[in-house]
């Protein structure tokens, strides 16, 4: 998608790494499953290959990033047990949205404004590529696994119950 240009798809681009990016029209706010099950929906994507990215607040105060597939519901104590501390929640909007510089629905592992460490659910492996918010709704980016691990320096580990 030539003309398309948002913090993630620069650093795809600056790596060098292939990548895709598909586009789909945004119904509303979102439906009741959430803005990753909608976009896994409009693309026709198998929803096992597409991953949502959710900012959480470990016990010690600090934000970290997981990225879990979108019909999946995250485990907190593996997503606290992934970096080191006791207890993790879902970050507050506000606070998601003020440490990645993106919008909630829109919110990419990669490009984000604040680095936070970060774990990658291990069933992402499972496919050769997945798909993960481009950093705006309506937005997509299709790349590896393994290259979005190494690119945000993620750990791996299973973070779904």
């Amino acid at each position: 998608m030539r003309g398309i240009s948002t913090p993630a798809i620069a650093v795809a681009r600056k790596a060098g790494i292939e990548f895709s990016v598909q586009s789909y029209e945004v119904a509303g706010e979102h439906g009741p499953e959430g803005w990753g099950v909608e976009a896994a929906r409009a693309l026709g994507l198998d929803p096992a290959r597409v991953f949502k990215t959710l900012i959480v607040l470990l016990d010690d105060g600090r934000l970290a990033v997981t990225i879990i597939p979108v019909a999946a519901r995250l485990r907190p104590k593996s997503a606290a047990a992934a970096f080191g501390a006791r207890e993790a929640h879902l970050a507050a909007a506000h606070d998601a949205e003020r440490a990645t510089g993106y919008v909630l629905g829109g919110i990419s592992p990669l490009g984000q404004r604040r680095k936070l460490s970060a774990a990658l659910d291990a069933s992402a492996f499972d496919f050769p590529t997945i798909h993960v918010s481009a950093g705006q709704r309506g937005l997509q980016i299709e790349l590896s696994p393994h290259d979005l691990a190494r690119l945000i320096s993620a750990t791996t580990t299973s973070l779904t119950s």
